[in-house]
């Protein structure tokens, strides 16, 4: 069994949670599969919506399927988060990325 297998056979169970669904949701993206990883960093901050590594990891899926505007939202929100609870260095990570993406455009 595959390392998505393994994380989507906890799904649903006692370990279901923000950190859960941001392994698969890493792990699907690292596999390619863009979309479902996008669903499974969703249900991420679902779980934790102040989970400030699932915002970052969204905005980077969001971006892989040409949605900049999603990526945006995402970093936005991610950043408000970061700085609400101190994460210093993920908001500014997503800031350079927001940044890129604005210069971009």
């Amino acid at each position: 069994m595959d390392r998505i297998d393994v994380l989507k056979s906890q799904l649903g169970g006692s370990r279901d949670g923000a950190l859960l669904r941001y392994s698969l949701g890493a792990a699907l993206l690292d596999a390619g599969e863009v979309t479902e990883a996008i669903v499974q960093l969703r249900a991420a901050l679902d779980f934790d919506a102040r989970y400030s590594a699932a915002w970052k990891l969204l905005g980077k899926a969001c971006l892989e399927t040409g949605d900049a505007a999603a990526a945006a939202a995402a970093w936005r929100q991610g950043i408000a988060v970061a700085d609400a609870h101190g994460d210093v260095q993920a908001a500014k990570e997503m800031r350079v990325f927001l940044a890129r993406l604005q210069r971009s455009a």
